[in-house]
């Protein structure tokens, strides 16, 4: 007579079965700022157009009562708000590194998708711009 193998496995409820992947999205949040190089940039405000794709992981589901629980696009709106609110970029790529900057210091965010567009620099176009994603690196340093 052959002994059965097999073992009983408890799981533990508290354990976190799942993860979540989620991605907030932010389209054509449009802001009138002096952004630019050139003298006649820094003398007049022009409008520019920020759309971003933000992936977060979670482990937990949405806690319908706790704010802390997502990553907030009310939060994230405001703080570009802020960053451009007294302070010149003469660039959109430095525009974008301080973006880039203040959103990863949500542990959470592990890749962002921004695009940066002037909409009145250049005739015959809507617009000009920058696409720049910029992921998270899990090495350690």
């Amino acid at each position: 007579m052959r002994k059965n193998n097999l073992k009983i496995v408890k799981i533990d409820k508290r354990k976190n079965l799942f993860n979540y992947e989620k991605k907030i999205l932010i389209n054509e949040l449009i802001l009138n700022l002096k952004l630019g190089y050139y003298d006649f940039e820094k003398q007049k405000s022009q409008k520019i157009k920020f759309s971003l794709e933000i992936d977060y992981q979670d482990k937990k589901p949405t806690n319908d009562k706790d704010l802390k629980s997502i990553v907030n696009y009310g939060t994230i709106v405001k703080l570009i708000k802020n960053l451009v609110k007294n302070k010149h970029y003469n660039f959109l790529e430095t525009l974008a590194e301080a973006v880039f900057d203040e959103l990863f210091k949500d542990r959470r965010i592990g890749k962002i998708m921004l695009k940066i567009e002037k909409l009145e620099i250049l005739k015959n176009c809507s617009s000009v711009g920058i696409q720049i994603s910029k992921i998270r690196s899990h090495a350690k340093s």
